[in-house]
């Protein structure tokens, strides 16, 4: 058995290498006695922390009501459904940018509406944040439906037995059973809004996130400007993932 193990990491190299490779290449490349911040770099990093914030409490509110009720469904419908939030999961986020100034633009039916109403979403912090918000709302409807399907089903037909409503057995039971999957659910959202380039690129081009600002820096100034910015980048995305896969390991070995 263990000889089998050794051969399967020593099959693995090739992977790994290729995953770790340019992590530690950057290690190495970074000029660390010229860590500083590029122009604009302060606000880049405002802009994505402080409006990628306002998309994740958005993608909460709109996602779980939705990854619960897949979760409990089942049927023709549920199925209808699930493909709508695989599409933009398996659509290129460019393509998904051109759809969005399609359908939310100045010079769309719904955009047009909007203007009546004194409200543009191009351009601005709005537009930036329904582009963050469209798209990590799939990724994190799906981890979180699997989360609530985990549920153990007699805990909640236990709570519906013993007079509990809907929204108590959701509130009471799911909820906290379901807490580590909904984490890495709001953790993977997250990096998902915090990275999103394509569809923000396209429709919100300012204010200007961490994302855009790097492929600025990069056209700009060459890769070298890139560097610092993109250390900050993974300071803000990978400890948080990091830190839950770390937590949700050792419950599900405490479980055991």
């Amino acid at each position: 058995m263990k000889k089998k193990s050794s051969a399967a990491l020593w099959l693995s190299l090739p992977a790994l290498v290729l995953l770790l490779l340019p992590f530690l290449t950057l290690i190495g490349i970074t000029q660390w006695q010229h860590f500083q911040l590029a122009w604009g770099d302060s606000h880049a990093i405002a802009t994505s922390l402080g409006l990628g914030g306002i998309a994740l409490l958005l993608i909460i509110a709109s996602g779980l009501p939705l990854a619960w009720w897949l979760s409990q469904s089942s049927g023709k419908v549920r199925m209808i459904v699930e493909v709508l939030v695989l599409i933009p999961m398996l659509t290129p986020p460019l393509a998904l940018g051109i759809l969005l100034v399609s359908a939310w633009g100045p010079y769309s039916p719904a955009g047009e509406l909007l203007q009546r109403v004194g409200v543009t979403l191009v351009n601005n912090p709005a537009s930036f944040v329904m582009a963050q918000w469209y798209g990590a709302l799939p990724w994190f409807v799906i981890s979180a439906r699997s989360a609530f399907a985990n549920v153990p089903t007699p805990i909640l037909e236990a709570g519906m037995m013993l007079g509990a409503s809907s929204w108590q057995r959701f509130w009471r039971l799911a909820i906290p059973v379901a807490a580590p999957g909904l984490a890495a659910a709001t953790v993977l959202a997250w990096v998902r809004a915090m990275g999103e380039f394509g569809i923000v690129m396209i429709f919100s081009y300012f204010p200007q996130g961490i994302p855009v600002q790097l492929y600025n820096n990069l056209q700009n100034d060459g890769v070298d400007a890139v560097y610092v910015l993109m250390w900050l980048l993974l300071l803000f995305t990978l400890p948080l993932p990091l830190a839950c896969f770390l937590l949700t390991r050792n419950a599900f070995r405490r479980a055991l």
